[in-house]
């Protein structure tokens, strides 16, 4: 789908034609779309690029078009084998065009066509690439919050749990920050190396914004450091504590059957066809279960002293 906005006084504007300086966002294109994109002459591999989830963060110059691939998150629902993914978005700088391809519709960009980013203007098309960097940054903070507040809510869950659900749905999550360490990184290196070959120079206030994009994504990276670590340390701990729980409940049920079997002693014996004393007295079936229970009394309180229960 290609979606084309242009710049008015109250901001973006959707349009179903090409105007001077024009923003076309493209999301999974079907291949008539990928034709009509190279009839405006974007080079081929550009457009084709973007569209392979495992093309990494980089920059490529090629006949006047720059080409700038970005790692951005990617939720994908508690349900899925891996929350939270990363996912390329690809962004065409022409001299009058500026596009954005990716093969899912993602947040980020339905924050910019949504009007809930301000002060974009497709005709600054550098100031437009470090709006979209410097979301996508605020973009992994966010998503990082989330993870955080998923894995406290495991955290208690998995103090009382004798199962491995609770720890294999931390595995997934530490999954997803291994994708953001990456992802963070190489987007990082693609930031300094923009910011080298000083493509932000157009306007004076663009280098603030830099500033901004790179503040914000080594904090990410820092943030998602610090929380990969955080729930590795987690995953071990609380792995030994299911097992410690599962021990525990092995030990009082020990306990139990170790109580219940004393009964079953003494009453196997006077069940035996031999004589044995009380066995002719009027009451020797309450004495008998008195001393049962006297003894079954006796073992609880010794387990209870030793902490066995």
């Amino acid at each position: 789908m290609i979606t084309i906005y242009a710049n008015r006084e109250n901001g973006l504007a959707r349009q179903s034609e090409l105007t001077g300086s024009s923003w076309l966002n493209v999301i999974d294109p079907t291949p008539d779309e990928i034709a009509r994109l190279q009839e405006l002459g974007i080079y081929p591999d550009f457009i084709t690029y973007p569209l392979d989830l495992d093309e990494q963060a980089r920059m490529e110059r090629e006949d006047g078009q720059i080409l700038i691939v970005l790692r951005i998150p990617c939720y994908q629902g508690e349900a899925a084998d891996i929350p939270y993914i990363t996912i390329p978005l690809g962004i065409i700088l022409t001299e009058k065009l500026v596009i954005t391809i990716c093969k899912r519709d993602n947040e980020i960009l339905q924050a910019f066509t949504s009007g809930r980013v301000r002060d974009l203007a497709p005709g600054k098309k550098y100031r437009f690439v470090l709006r979209l960097l410097l979301r996508t940054a605020q973009t992994y903070l966010a998503n990082l919050r989330e993870i955080n507040k998923v894995v406290e809510v495991l955290e208690d869950r998995l103090q009382m749990s004798m199962r491995n659900k609770e720890v294999l749905d931390l595995l997934k999550y530490q999954k997803s920050l291994t994708y953001f360490t990456t992802a963070l990184k190489a987007n990082d290196l693609l930031v300094e190396r923009l910011q080298r070959i000083q493509i932000f120079k157009t306007y004076p206030e663009d280098e603030d914004l830099l500033e901004d994009v790179l503040i914000e994504n080594k904090q990410a990276i820092e943030m998602t450091n610090i929380a990969s670590n955080i729930l590795s340390s987690m995953m071990d701990a609380f792995a030994s504590i299911i097992s410690n729980n599962l021990n525990v409940v092995m030990k009082f049920l020990t306990s139990v059957t170790i109580v219940l079997s004393i009964p079953t002693i003494i009453f196997g014996y006077y069940g035996m066809n031999v004589t044995l004393p009380m066995m002719e007295h009027p009451i020797a079936f309450l004495g008998i279960l008195a001393a049962a229970m006297i003894v079954m009394l006796a073992v609880v309180l010794m387990f209870w002293r030793r902490d066995w229960f």
